[in-house]
């Protein structure tokens, strides 16, 4: 699906600051990179396509415009990898507590 209709959920994508624009005292791999913000919203344009300027409300009202990047986008972030030692910290502070385990 390359095309969205207005009111469908979208996300686009504005760069922030240029490769010459960031911060002298970042490091020399985040120097050679511009700052990218995405942003989720329901699309304002009647129709539109993947990699076109559109404009989006987000879910607080605000009006952003950008190119968008995705139609109908899903949440890919976790907080990673268990680890060991802060479950088991888990389990003795429950257990400690008077918890359900």
């Amino acid at each position: 699906m390359n095309k969205a209709t207005k009111g469908t959920w979208v996300e686009i994508e504005n760069v922030v600051l240029e490769v010459g624009q960031r911060a002298p005292q970042v490091p020399e791999d985040t120097k050679n990179t511009p700052l990218v913000m995405w942003t989720k919203g329901l699309l304002i344009d009647e129709e539109a396509e993947i990699g076109k300027q559109v404009e989006v409300e987000t879910l607080s009202g605000r009006l952003a415009k950008g190119r968008m990047t995705a139609i109908n986008p899903r949440f890919e972030h976790d907080f990673g990898k268990p680890v060991d030692v802060l479950v088991e910290t888990g389990i003795s502070l429950k257990k400690e507590m008077g918890g359900i385990l």
